[in-house]
């Protein structure tokens, strides 16, 4: 007997283009399969999951489309055809059932429609890039087990055409299919030549008896202040045989303990009858939990996960089927906020303050994976962030991008495939009647819905971005996913599970279904276009009261160069040349970007329409790429971490949330990102990170207050803000500590004014650092560093401040686990200060040490019930020990605009080769230390085989990478 379950299909497949393929779907798999042996073959290497683009560029028949201008030398579908990326994939696998077993052909999702040819026989598989496939094939299977699969893949139905001056969508025929819409190119990303054609996502074959189990509904429901919560499950069953099945349904409810061991909560058996032939939903017997550790996002608690298993068994047969998933008990609510007009979301009853970002998809060739999507996922959680938005021109995520926002408390507003560009608006107008096909949108709908709705995750759905769907989809989408009277009304002890029907018996029934982005609590709430605005601002415009009028931004961006490394990384030299600095007539700047930047879509950091000086230019006019990018890696910081302080800074009493437009690019892209497509942060990561912690300390830039964030559900008391002001000289003419305060929770409170721009004898450009820390023991819950100028000034004095050599001191202490490091950098600014004893408490005042930041093993973190493990496993090197630097220098002063990175050391490096190794955690990066200030900083990697890593320590005082390990 062949073991039940699923074997995916993910290796040994093959592609060809159909027009040079002169033989059938039955032919290929029958008298003629393919191979890559004759040296006449115009087959390829596949990649599968993926698409005909990632194929042909593993095979180098295209140019890298994420280089420079290459995309553009790769034919495009509008002007080539259909049939141009119409292509074969074939692949070969072993299968023989046994006496009453069943065989299923899965497929999670093509693009666009396929033809599936299996042993001979031929199957259909209908359109829509967003709907599951599951075949049944028992029946022609090779009796020897050897089986040959073709399938034919079809482009989208209506590629559409890119207009000369490219647009939002193209020229939107996009729009009249099911599928995603950035393919025709957007003002943050080229063309998709193929349109993403391709198997592009998992294929498997699955194994059952006769009765086969899909999509289970798990929904956990709450009463007593979510001390009594019920688990309801409801299952589809398939009888595949010609007898009366009596089966027993089991389901078992476990939690994950440390190693390998698992406390079965609860263990239950249903016994039913299913006559043949037949599909029938079931629903099981409610099971109650007394105080489950409850799932919640990120910054309000731990990610507590379930594994819930669910088996059938027929009784003659032996067990037929199963199926498990990890399930966070939680209760999300949303409504529209009285006080701000906004949307306000609550997780388990606590309101949570949403900073989060806007996101596209991983990878604009669809090279998805479980390891991209964890360190995507975990970068977001790494920034503080709370929330992520699927924008509706980009997927419907797939269950791994899920099964980490799971796992790092992020929830997940998830949109479907509308778009007002390519939906009803944009030049030319596009058709406000979305897809052709409504029905099959719909299809497409509800069975993403059953694809991801038990992930603990997801928050909302959304039916477009600035539009709503046609309005027959949309009362459609209304009435499937309406809330169950159980998540409707707040939670009670009146209510009683009797008086309404099994929760899980929904579609969903347990999140809003939103119409569109900008309704609803959204922007204005009534569809204008009041999201925005998306480029470079003045820090300060962030706190003022007419910056943005309504209670939640869904979109509001900015810049986003990466660092010079990824510039040379990504495109040829032509592309390392900076923009050219036009003095305008009104002494406003303009940037003159090269053509390649403005290719790869390119902000400006100078706003002259907007009265937004240069930020670059503010610090001088940048002298080479290295310069350039790492005076932008200022402005992101600065940039960023004002935009959110200036939202917190109005928690509740103004704002309910914010969404930044965007998180990163699925290519090349230089805008909207706080991370690259290689792997590698902006400053303006960290700018973030600082901004979003859920205890902070900030300073309003526009009333110069110091102001204490607490967004956590527990009052903060004794506590205390310790703020010092350091010139370009190394002393401290302006130190204070507030008296022991309290903070409420939920709560953004202003204490004291920063009086230092009114004293006597101002210095043009300082330094400000603050902290909050605990009033009893010192340790610091929140720091934060300013570089400030005066009004109307600049921060060109800190261009000879390069010359400046403050003396550090750098221990690493090294952890190493298989090809996975993990290394503790503990810095100390060893320059002293002419009034050191002025302050009085600053000495005592280092940050704790957060060792579970950088943690990148969410699979060994699942595995141990997501306890938090230090360094557990890991060992020390050969050379066990701490290695200690010391840079020389002998001026006092603050040790600027430090940041780590890491490289290889591998043999036979090539010139100009990009030696970082990517992605990294670091706990920080882009710090700055005050004289005789400590600070550790945890950095997590993994390095490639042949690989030895080195870590450098680069500073705005520190032009000479110092080597630290």
């Amino acid at each position: 007997m062949v073991k039940l379950g699923k074997t995916n299909l993910d290796s040994g497949w093959i592609a060809a283009r159909s027009t040079e393929i002169h033989l059938d779907g039955i032919q290929l798999t029958t008298t003629h399969p393919p191979s890559l042996s004759s040296n006449s073959s115009n087959w390829i290497e596949a990649v599968v999951p993926g698409t005909v683009l990632g194929a042909l560029l593993k095979n180098k028949q295209i140019p890298d489309p994420f280089y420079g201008l290459e995309n553009d030398a790769i034919i495009d579908i509008a002007d080539c055809g259909r049939d141009y990326y119409t292509f074969w994939f074939f692949t070969t696998f072993k299968c023989a059932k046994s006496a009453n077993q069943h065989v299923n052909l899965n497929f999670r999702a093509i693009n666009y429609s396929a033809e599936v040819y299996l042993n001979g026989h031929k199957k259909i598989l209908p359109k829509g890039m967003f709907r599951r496939h599951s075949l049944d094939i028992t029946d022609i299977l090779h009796p020897d087990g050897n089986n040959l699969l073709a399938v034919l893949v079809h482009p989208p139905d209506h590629p559409g055409t890119i207009p000369p001056e490219g647009g939002q969508g193209g020229d939107h025929e996009i729009g009249k299919d099911v599928a995603a819409q950035y393919v025709e190119g957007w003002d943050w990303m080229t063309p998709i030549r193929d349109r993403n054609t391709g198997i592009w996502d998992e294929v498997s074959i699955s194994v059952t008896g006769p009765v086969k189990l899909t999509n289970p509904h798990l929904v956990s429901s709450f009463f007593d202040n979510y001390t009594r919560v019920y688990l309801h499950s409801t299952v589809e069953l398939e009888n595949r045989s010609a007898r009366i099945a009596e089966c027993s349904l089991n389901i078992q409810v476990s939690t994950e303990l440390e190693g390998n061991m698992f406390l079965i909560e609860h263990h239950q058996t249903s016994n039913l009858s299913i006559p043949p032939g037949a599909h029938i939903d079931y629903t099981l017997p409610q099971l109650f939990f007394y105080k489950p550790n409850l799932w919640w996002p990120n910054g309000m608690g731990k990610q507590s996960l379930y594994n819930v298993e669910i088996t059938v068994e027929d009784k003659g047969f032996g067990e037929s089927d199963s199926w498990s998933q990890h399930f966070g008990f939680r209760k999300i609510e949303s409504s529209i906020d009285n006080a701000t007009g906004g949307r306000l979301f609550k997780v388990n009853g606590q309101p949570i303050f949403i900073r989060g970002g806007n996101w596209i998809l991983s990878d604009g060739l669809l090279r998805l994976s479980k390891e991209r999507y964890e360190t995507d996922i975990k970068f977001h959680t790494d920034m503080n962030f709370n929330m992520i938005r699927c924008w509706g021109g980009g997927l419907a995520e797939r269950p791994e991008f899920y099964h980490y926002c799971d796992i790092y408390g992020l929830l997940v507003w998830q949109e479907f495939w509308i778009t007002g560009d390519c939906d009803g608006r944009g030049v030319p107008v596009s058709n406000p009647d979305g897809p052709l096909d409504h029905g099959l949108f719909l299809i497409c709908a509800r069975d993403t819905v059953k694809l991801l709705r038990n992930h603990p995750s997801l928050a909302l759905w959304v039916g477009g971005n600035e539009q709503t769907p046609p309005d027959d989809i949309n009362k459609a989408l209304k009435n499937d996913l309406k809330l169950h009277p159980l998540f409707k009304f707040p939670t009670d002890t009146s209510n009683s599970l009797k008086s309404f029907d099994d929760p899980s018996k929904y579609l969903d029934g347990t999140r809003d279904y939103i119409q569109g982005s900008m309704w609803d609590g959204f922007a204005n709430g009534k569809g204008d276009f009041t999201d925005g605005p998306y480029e470079i601002q003045n820090p300060v415009d962030f706190f003022k009261d007419d910056f943005y009028n309504y209670g939640f931004n869904p979109e509001v961006g900015s810049v986003g160069i990466p660092v010079a490394a990824t510039i040379r990384a990504t495109m040829p030299e032509a592309g390392w040349k900076i923009p050219l600095f036009k003095k305008l007539p009104d002494g406003y700047i303009e940037e003159v970007e090269n053509p390649i930047w403005k290719y790869h879509k390119y902000i400006p950091y100078s706003n002259p329409k907007k009265g937004v000086s240069d930020q670059i230019e503010l610090y001088g006019l940048p002298k080479d790429l290295d310069d350039f990018c790492e005076k932008a890696q200022l402005v992101n910081y600065i940039q960023y971490r004002a935009l959110l302080e200036g939202w917190t800074s109005r928690m509740w009493t103004k704002y309910t949330g914010v969404l930044i437009w965007k998180t990163q690019n699925p290519w090349t892209g230089l805008r909207g990102q706080f991370y690259d497509h290689l792997h590698d942060q902006t400053a303006g990561f960290y700018g973030c990170r600082s901004a979003a912690e859920p205890i902070h300390v900030q300073l309003n830039l526009a009333t110069y207050f110091i102001e204490v964030v607490n967004t956590t559900a527990d009052e903060l008391i004794d506590v205390a803000v310790e703020a010092s002001v350091w010139d370009l000289d190394g002393t401290c003419p302006y130190y204070k500590v507030t008296d022991n305060i309290s903070v409420p929770a939920k709560t953004t409170q202003t204490t004291i004014e920063m009086k230092y721009p009114k004293t006597k004898n101002v210095k043009p450009v300082y330094f400000l650092l603050l902290k909050l820390f605990k009033w009893s023991n010192k340790a610091i819950l929140s720091r934060n560093f300013y570089w400030l100028h005066l009004p109307g000034g600049n921060y060109k004095l800190l261009e000879p401040y390069r010359k400046k050599q403050v003396p550090l001191k750098i221990i690493s202490d090294v952890m190493i686990r298989g090809s996975t490091y993990k290394i503790n950098m503990t810095l100390q600014n060893r320059s002293k200060t002419t009034n050191m004893e002025n302050v009085r408490y600053r000495n005592h005042l280092s940050t704790t040490e957060d060792l579970d930041m950088g943690e990148s093993f969410s699979e060994e973190k699942r595995k141990t019930g997501l306890l938090h493990r230090v360094f557990r496993n890991f060992s020390k090197p050969s050379n066990e020990g701490s290695k200690v630097v010391e840079t020389n220098g002998m001026d006092s002063g603050v040790a600027f605009f430090l940041r780590f990175c890491v490289h290889s050391t591998k043999k036979n490096m090539k010139e100009g080769e990009d030696t970082r190794i990517l992605p990294v955690h670091y706990s920080d990066n882009y710090f700055s230390m005050v004289p005789g200030e400590k600070l550790t900083v945890t950095i997590s990697f993994k390095v490639p085989p042949g690989v030895t890593p080195s870590v450098t320590l680069l500073g705005w005082n520190y032009e000479e990478a110092h080597s630290v390990y």
